[in-house]
């Protein structure tokens, strides 16, 4: 009995921490953005006026946030399957591949990892620079001239310039955590799929993406956050939401509404908007992607 008391005690010690701090910065926060969203406030004076869903009813005929939202769900959902296709064939290459300069490649695809969100805006900001990005002078250079664009100002290509830079700061993340499950699948599959004749694609598809298909299922959770997440810090930094709203997301409308114009209440509603879609989200990917889980 007395173990059964000091074992509870040491389980609850070291619980105990955790459950305090995710309570004070994740709980507590959460709460209070929800019950901000009911009032009309300012982020400056401690003037308040409950107002109670009619933040969330502006929201609905609230064209820029409409737009958001659209612009958020494309890049979601492109940034996470050309993440998942490109870090998985590149995973897949680095493990079972047979060529040299293997760990070299594995550094060189987890270096955008590493690097600031500031950082990598940057260097793509002089990549799409117009007139002296190396984007359009590479264009120059194979006689490609027709296909250099604005790409930070032609509204109809701008949001795909803010993809590309996502995927690519994202791909060796995952890459890593995709080599990972593959390093525990035991050879002897792989031997005994080639000894009945199958090719190396057939061994792909039949053995080695069904025994990661748990991981993949778990990064897609990842995926929805960290996009929601960084595509607020590169739209930010490098095109503030333009031109023309085009590329304007849900964190970077809802910082301006909240801090830029003022109305504090009416930016926690967008936060809580974006809370709940992205929760249901990601239950229903978790729900569309389930599958048997297969053992080895």
């Amino acid at each position: 009995m007395n173990r059964e008391k000091a074992q509870r005690r040491f389980i609850f010690i070291c619980l105990a921490p955790a459950v305090i701090l995710a309570t004070i910065f994740i709980f507590i926060p959460t709460i209070n953005v929800f019950r901000m969203s009911l009032y009309r406030m300012g982020g400056i004076t401690n003037k308040k006026s409950f107002v109670g869903f009619s933040n969330f009813v502006k929201l609905m005929d609230d064209k820029n946030f409409l737009e958001a939202m659209q612009n958020s769900i494309l890049i979601i959902v492109m940034v996470m399957i050309c993440t998942i296709v490109l870090a998985v064939l590149f995973a897949a290459l680095l493990s079972r591949g047979n060529f040299k300069g293997k760990n070299f490649f594995r550094i060189i695809f987890y270096i955008p990892n590493i690097l600031s969100i500031v950082v990598i805006a940057g260097i793509f900001g002089a990549i799409y620079n117009p007139s002296t990005g190396l984007l359009n002078t590479f264009l120059d250079a194979i006689h490609l001239s027709g296909l250099k664009h604005q790409w930070m100002g032609d509204p109809s290509i701008v949001i795909y310039s803010v993809i590309f830079a996502l995927v690519w700061q994202a791909i060796g993340y995952y890459m890593v955590m995709y080599m990972s499950s593959m390093a525990a699948i035991p050879e002897d599959l792989y031997e005994a799929a080639s000894l009945d004749g199958a090719t190396e694609i057939q061994i792909f598809f039949q053995v080695t993406l069904p025994l990661i298909w748990s991981n993949i299922r778990t990064t897609l959770t990842f995926y929805i956050i960290s996009t929601i997440n960084l595509s607020f810090l590169f739209v930010q930094i490098m095109t503030d939401g333009g031109p023309n709203g085009k590329t304007e997301v849900f964190l970077n409308y809802m910082y301006k509404q909240a801090y830029g114009a003022g109305v504090y209440g009416y930016g926690m509603a967008i936060g809580v908007v974006v809370f709940l879609f992205s929760f249901i989200l990601a239950a229903v990917v978790n729900k569309i992607t389930d599958r048997e889980v297969l053992e080895f």
